[in-house]
């Protein structure tokens, strides 16, 4: 067990460079499944969800090797099975995306329903939609999901939801289906566009991604022999900016594709933040007097919902009433009596929290219940008076690369404590 000791009250300065994407990343890496030879990932993200992908393609069978710092080259041609159990992915929400690898590659698949972060329920009814619409069954009995099909046929799938999880699905199933497969309302995330960069890269034919539709071409096999980059994260390059605004800072944040930030840059703007881009960097200048504001999560290029923790700190300083109105999860904001211990004035009211803004926050024991919630609680302890203790460190390391080393690059006062 760890914790992450804080000594609030120091504004973070310098630069910061932003580590690969993790919503790609966990994606990029089961569709290696569909690849016939090796593929080399460059920017791959050193955090707990990949290594417990890598481990289970392992499992699985892919011979893995890493060439250097951020760069892993898997080979799946000599997986036999389809199966991956509860043991393998209870720890891990992404572990979906092997079900439609699984169903590309062997026509069937026969994977436990998924783990990671508890903020409400996250139904699968969409991926389910789009694999019987290919030509798949599907059954669900004792946890696992069960996906066979004789073959599949390429078909017009209309979304009824925007999930970015069901459209990263669809594709990696669809881009060996026999025929042209047509996914409307599509989600539009970076990463979902990362994940069609790199199928095409290794040989598919998939046209469209970031838009409201989607074509996939059936080919007969994915060659590999390619390298793909992915993205910066969007979450972590958000983060660090909410962090460097709150504690009225001055960073750069560097790797990162400023137009993926364009929703948080115009809320920071609002609440008078100094946002400065360049080609590949944004420099935000915090402010003496933060302004209140309005903000609801929504599907990309809306406000991501993985940074709306995050604002909520910055909201509980601010002059004023706010509100956040979540569009995505709706249980986001379990986290909220974390920062009450903090000196925060907030109320839920359903799926929406209304924030008055205090003076201060002051240092205190608090948990990270999740991912998102435990970049909010490190946000918190930054800017909190006095010493913060935050624990379940483990949640945060499922997608932050190198937190801690970050943060005191920049000049906190972060110390790891066994």
């Amino acid at each position: 067990m760890e914790k992450l000791v804080i000594e609030g009250g120091v504004p973070l300065k310098g630069e910061v460079s932003i580590s690969g994407a993790k919503n790609s990343a966990v994606a990029v890496i089961p569709a290696t499944i569909l690849v016939d030879g090796p593929c080399t990932i460059e920017n791959i993200p050193d955090i707990k969800d990949v290594k417990v992908l890598i481990d289970i393609l392992k499992n699985l069978g892919s011979e893995i090797s890493c060439g250097g710092e951020g760069t892993i080259t898997i080979d799946s041609k000599n997986i036999k099975s389809g199966v991956a159990t509860y043991d393998m992915v209870k720890c891990l929400r992404g572990s979906y995306y092997l079900l439609g690898a699984l169903l590309g590659r062997f026509k069937k698949a026969e994977v436990a329903l998924p783990g990671g972060c508890d903020f409400g329920f996250r139904p699968i009814d969409q991926h389910i939609k789009g694999f019987e619409a290919l030509g798949a069954k599907v059954e669900i009995n004792h946890g696992i999901i069960k996906v066979e099909a004789e073959k599949l046929t390429g078909t017009q799938i209309y979304m009824d939801v925007v999930s970015v999880g069901a459209t990263i699905n669809i594709m990696l199933a669809a881009v060996k289906a026999e025929g042209v497969t047509t996914i409307e309302n599509a989600a539009k995330e970076p990463h979902v566009v990362d994940v069609a960069n790199f199928l095409n890269a290794m040989g598919a034919n998939v046209k469209g991604a970031g838009a409201d539709v989607i074509k996939i071409k059936g080919v007969p096999n994915l060659s590999g022999k390619a390298i793909h980059s992915i993205i910066s994260d969007q979450i972590e390059a958000g983060t660090f900016m909410i962090a460097a605004a709150a504690t009225k800072g001055d960073v750069t944040v560097k790797n990162i594709i400023p137009k993926h930030m364009e929703s948080l840059s115009a809320k920071l703007i609002e609440m008078n933040v100094e946002v400065i881009e360049g080609g590949d960097w944004i420099r935000v200048k915090g402010t003496p007097d933060i302004r209140r504001a309005n903000i609801k999560t929504l599907p990309y290029p809306g406000f991501p919902t993985d940074l709306q923790p995050p604002i909520c700190v910055m909201l509980c300083l601010a002059d004023g009433t706010s509100t956040i109105t979540e569009g995505v999860w709706e249980s986001r904001f379990q986290y909220v009596d974390e920062l009450k211990r903090m000196g925060a004035s907030i109320r839920v009211e359903g799926r929406m929290a209304v924030i008055e803004g205090v003076k201060k926050l002051t240092g205190a024991p608090v948990e990270a219940l999740d991912l998102r919630a435990g970049a909010a609680m490190v946000v918190a302890g930054l800017v909190a008076e006095g010493r913060t203790e935050v624990y379940n460190t483990y949640y945060i390391k499922r997608g932050y690369e190198k937190l801690e080393e970050k943060l005191e690059a920049l000049g906190a006062r972060v110390k790891v404590v066994k």
